[in-house]
């Protein structure tokens, strides 16, 4: 007989495990409890503009990336789209022409001389951290190890190439700056702190180096950032394709209450009908949990002493606010690239850096009419201001940020009441509705030192045949990290 899994969320790190699972022979039900699939990857609809709720870039898609494995083993056709290039356009306060982050290589490389002129050094070691560390994570290594499997798989990944990036392990980015010496270089700083607050959470100062080194390089062919047409939901779509094609099944408007365990072991999980509101358990030899580590300690009666303390004592996590413009196309510039990012120098109340980050559609890509485009902008919040107060200044805080964002695209789009058709938020308190995450925190765990890698939360938890994927675990973040994490646990519990 088949061993079951029960998958709690259907994010992109929860279906990936799922499908996958149900192609290795394992009776797979997957439970969520928003309207589709999809978690922060997912989408809405407004007269006639499709919308992507968070995530609005995949990492992945190239011959032997992530995503092209998971969707070969699945044999589901993996979504159609074009690279970014560039991958992001960059612009500081008080300029007018962006930092270009190109995929060709070499052209990336002359934009990084050109525009920060002696950083030659400090690019040539991410560079080159880069390159034997994504060598590592080829070979499917299991970080961190919990046991002799896991520790085995790291073994087997490691090469003699591996060990340069030994020396740096303990190193953050600000560490690197200023090794090379450019540590009084406040433009470049200034750079890396945007982007990487993107992708780890945290900025240079804080993000670990050998972390930074992937996330700074995998824009570059032949990886790459890509563009999905249609929208962020095709991915989940087909997902569910390889799900069901497979025998699992997918239960949407569903809520999990508990996750069940006895002497030291998963055993199921108590969930609810949020249409009839009734409540019954389903028996797991397996549960994979595709939910925040914060929402993974409040699943549980009794929670591990030493995890739960180790989640209490995590440095607190962002929020995001997000506001979702459909506009005529004449409201965006000739030759807009598809994703840029702001930094303001004023005092405005925009998000933590005061900065935006922003997706633009293309003709024909399927999220916008004829003649018609949309503008995702979105910036990290604290989350705790969106917890206080009653509705009313709830309300009141929602607009400020709202017409403060649109004052400032205004500065680059062509924004007015003529070319701005439909306008909508996003707070934590959205994210927390629709995703179900811990008061809506986006993003991840940082990739500090101690949280980063070989020192993050592990796939295996505490608790035996209980298992973590998603944004919490190594390495976590985006598309590309969650399928990986999943991917990971597969593997862990195919061996088991």
């Amino acid at each position: 007989m088949a061993q079951r899994v029960v998958v709690v969320g259907a994010g992109i790190g929860g279906l990936t495990a799922g499908a996958l699972l149900a192609r290795r022979g394992f009776e797979v039900l997957m439970v969520d409890q928003a309207i589709v699939p999809g978690g922060c990857a997912s989408t809405f609809q407004r007269r006639g503009f499709t919308f992507d709720v968070g995530a609005t870039q995949v990492a992945g898609l190239e011959p032997g990336g992530i995503h092209h494995r998971i969707f070969q083993e699945l044999e589901v056709d993996q979504p159609a789209a074009t690279p970014c290039d560039p991958a992001c356009a960059v612009f500081l306060p008080r300029e007018s022409q962006p930092i270009n982050v190109w995929r060709d290589l070499d052209k990336w490389q002359q934009e990084q001389r050109s525009q920060f002129p002696g950083s030659e050094t400090f690019w040539q070691l991410i560079h080159t951290l880069f390159q034997a560390s994504w060598q590592f994570q080829s070979r499917d290594p299991v970080l961190p190890p919990r046991n002799l499997w896991d520790l085995g798989q790291l073994i087997q990944a490691l090469r003699p190439d591996t060990l340069v990036t030994v020396p740096f392990t303990l190193m953050t980015v600000g560490d690197a700056l200023r090794l090379c010496g450019c540590d009084r270089d406040q433009r470049l700083r200034t750079f890396l702190d945007l982007q990487l607050k993107l992708y780890s959470q945290v900025n240079a100062e804080e993000t670990a180096l050998l972390y930074a080194a992937t996330a700074l390089s995998v824009s570059q062919s032949p990886q790459g950032l890509f563009h999905l047409l249609g929208s962020m939901q095709v991915l989940s779509d087909r997902l569910v394709t390889g799900l069901e094609k497979y025998g699992g099944k997918l239960l949407m408007r569903h809520t999990i209450i508990k996750i069940e365990t006895k002497n030291g072991q998963a055993t199921g999980v108590w969930l609810q009908n949020q249409k009839n509101g009734e409540t019954w358990r389903e028996a797991a030899d397996h549960v994979v949990a595709n939910v925040t580590v914060q929402n993974l300690v409040q699943l549980l009666d009794q929670p591990p002493s030493g995890y739960q303390q180790r989640v209490t004592n995590l440095p607190p996590a962002s929020g995001a606010f997000v506001v979702y413009l459909g506009v005529e196309q004449a409201a965006i510039p000739p030759g807009c690239p598809p994703h840029l990012q702001f930094l303001y120098d004023d005092q405005g109340v925009i998000g933590e850096n005061n900065s935006l980050f922003v997706s633009v559609s293309h003709p024909g890509d399927g999220r916008a009419p004829a003649g018609k485009a949309t503008i995702i902008a979105s910036s990290f919040v604290d989350p705790t201001q969106w917890w206080q107060g009653d509705q009313a200044s709830y309300q009141a805080l929602k607009a400020k940020y709202t017409q403060e964002a649109i004052d400032h695209l205004a500065t680059y789009f062509h924004l007015n009441p003529d070319t701005i058709i439909y306008t909508e938020a996003a707070t934590p308190r959205t994210f927390a509705k629709y995703t179900g995450r811990d008061r809506g925190i986006v993003g991840g765990i940082g990739q500090r030192i101690p949280t980063f890698g070989p020192f993050g939360f592990a796939n295996r938890t505490p608790i035996n045949n209980l298992w973590l994927v998603g944004d919490s675990t190594h390495p976590g973040e985006g598309t590309a990290g969650v399928s990986y994490s999943a991917l990971t646990v597969v593997r862990q519990i195919s061996e088991h």
